[in-house]
């Protein structure tokens, strides 16, 4: 009998951002992230990826890497006492690096949900696919984006503005590919989210992403030592540098350098210095969460969720710098000061991680994402006296006018007593109830009037996921998550009924699909402890056909599932905050 290898996991190079971030001699920064230790096969391909390099643009297929065991990069960086401008530059130009840089930090990522998840993740195929296919250079386009149609992760190339010849390849971006990356696996998570709906829900996609994107830099200490120290680190750091409006202009907080500073004349680079995107300098409004000029866009608007997110990673961070400094002398540990950060980072990156889980499966809004977001982290760490995320996230969302979800004082969702007290139980054990779908429906069905299910509505039970978190503190939480969805068909004729507007221009004979869900969380005895839903008939149904019907969905009624090229096109010829339609 034959077990999996000692070591899970193994570590491979990557690029720590992108080609533009250099040393002082012009070398790129690299840094090692870990991967599982799987078979692999030529590609790289293993059991969750498999990266087929194909350009569509030529119409050639790229030979896969022979040997994707082997770390093509460790002989460079790690093979002399300093790597060659010469060997690096073969390194960025091999097809194979840009592979397993596709390959490594796609796989880290999905490892990063799974540990934060406490469970395994699907993807969100129809064809229940388990592997997703990866395209290094899969056209000659400014853009990079998720099929859920093709199972594909697509990267871009250009060749740089005013250059001879020199190409940019977005494989070759951490954030891009992160980014990218964590768009199909929120798609799995919840694939109710890429469907036309309110602008919050389009625009959750791409700040989530942006998000998660800009945390997982700080997996890196030598990146964050870097960034702080402009490559030249001492053993001390001035306070004054870690301050969070000096944090703001560093390349740690700015999203896709290389792609952001390389867009040409019609680029946004004037607007957000030399990222993509600097969401972090949106300066605190309480009318930009209502502003429509932002709402049109899901690019745009995603920033107003980036920036309340990290502006409090930055608050976080210096109230856990500001004790390294008991004296006033003005200057701390350099290393206490990196560890910190990355430690501020991972925390909050697992605690918005947990926080899908925590997610209505249907029209979402901000408010709900600050509401899970307080939810999942009070249940893995239930003290958060000593640096107050809670309070620190509370407070940004605030300034950004960004309400939570849940009427409770600290924003985390709860299930009235009463409606606790009413529930049925008991046609099925618990541990059926783990793991069984007809037992939980059959529980929805027992409780439907308590937990206000639309009686009209088709009803069928998503998902159901046992799940054993572990916080920042060895605490351990055992829960069990389940999606169920509601669909439910009408007229615009019959909205009045439902106690929902019809838009204004709306003909009444207009067929209308109605969509909403919740998310039950049972505790680890079998008993419900959230009931985060949004109901076909809920007041969030005014809001959301409005939006479509403001975007002119029903006239060009799309699923969404493969239009993120086109989004992400749009963003990057600047046009995307004069689209009108729907365009996922």
């Amino acid at each position: 009998m034959r077990f999996c290898p000692e070591a899970p996991t193994r570590r491979l190079w990557v690029l720590a951002q992108d080609p533009s971030i250099t040393d002082s001699r012009g070398i790129p920064l690299f840094t090692q992230v870990k991967v599982p230790n799987e078979r692999l096969v030529s590609g790289p391909k293993g059991a969750r990826i498999h990266v087929v390099d194909y350009d569509a643009t030529l119409d050639k297929l790229i030979a896969p890497h022979p040997a994707p065991d082997v770390d093509i990069a460790e002989a460079v960086i790690n093979g002399a006492r300093a790597p060659t401008k010469a060997a690096i530059r073969n390194l960025l130009g091999n097809p194979a690096f840009h592979a397993q840089n596709c390959y490594a930090l796609i796989s880290n990522t999905i490892l990063e949900f799974e540990r934060a998840l406490g469970r395994t993740i699907q993807w969100g195929f129809e064809s229940g696919g388990h592997q997703l296919k990866v395209s290094p250079h899969a056209f000659n386009d400014m853009n990079a984006f998720y099929s859920r149609d093709d199972e594909l992760l697509a990267f871009g190339y250009f060749v740089k503005p005013n250059s001879e010849g020199e190409f940019v390849f977005t494989c070759l971006s951490h954030d891009i590919i992160v980014h990218e990356t964590v768009h199909a696996v929120l798609d799995g998570l919840r694939t109710e989210y890429i469907r036309p709906s309110s602008i919050d829900q389009a625009a959750f996609h791409e700040g989530f992403a942006d998000i998660i994107a800009l945390l997982s830099g700080f997996r890196s200490s030598e990146l964050v030592e870097f960034a702080l120290t402009s490559g030249e680190p001492d053993a001390l750091i001035a306070k004054r540098r870690l301050k969070p409006e000096a944090l703001r202009k560093s390349f740690l907080a700015g999203l896709a350098e290389e792609f952001g500073a390389n867009m040409g004349e019609a680029n946004l680079a004037a607007l957000r210095g030399d990222a993509l995107r600097r969401s972090v300098e949106m300066e605190p409004d309480t009318s930009l969460y209502h502003d429509e000029a932002l709402r049109i866009s899901a690019h745009d608007f995603g920033e107003v969720l980036v920036a309340p997110l990290i502006n409090a990673f930055l608050a976080i961070w210096w109230r856990r710098i500001e004790p390294l400094d008991p004296l006033g002398g003005g200057m701390i540990d350099l290393e206490r000061a990196v560890e910190e950060g990355t430690t501020a980072a991972q925390h909050l990156l697992r605690m918005c991680i947990r926080a899908l889980d925590y997610l209505p499966p249907a029209n979402l809004s901000y408010g709900d994402f600050l509401s899970a977001l307080i939810t999942s982290d009070m249940e893995t760490a239930p003290d958060d006296t000593r640096y107050g995320y809670r309070t620190a996230i509370r407070e940004s969302f605030a300034s950004y006018g960004i309400a939570p979800g849940s009427p409770a004082d600290d924003a985390a969702w709860l299930l009235p007593q009463d409606e606790a007290d009413q529930l049925t139980y008991g046609f099925h054990g618990h541990a059926e109830m783990t793991w069984d779908r007809e037992a939980v429906f059959r529980f929805l069905w027992e409780n439907a009037d308590i937990l206000e299910l639309h009686p009209d509505a088709f009803t069928k039970i998503v998902s159901v996921r046992p799940v054993v978190r572990e916080g920042p503190d060895g605490f351990r939480v055992r829960e069990t998550v389940v999606e169920y969805l509601q669909i439910l068909h009408t007229f615009a004729s019959g909205l009045g009924s439902l106690d929902i507007e019809r838009p204004e221009g709306m003909r009444t004979s207009e067929f209308i699909r109605l969509y909403g869900g919740g998310t039950l969380i049972f505790n680890d005895y079998g008993k419900l402890k959230y009931h985060i839903a949004t109901g076909v008939a809920s007041t969030k149904q005014t809001r959301r056909l409005k939006s479509l019907w403001d975007m002119g969905a029903f006239e060009n009624e799309t699923s969404g599932e493969s239009n993120f090229a086109s989004l992400h096109r749009s963003r990057a010829m600047g046009s995307s905050s004069r689209r009108k339609r729907e365009q996922w």
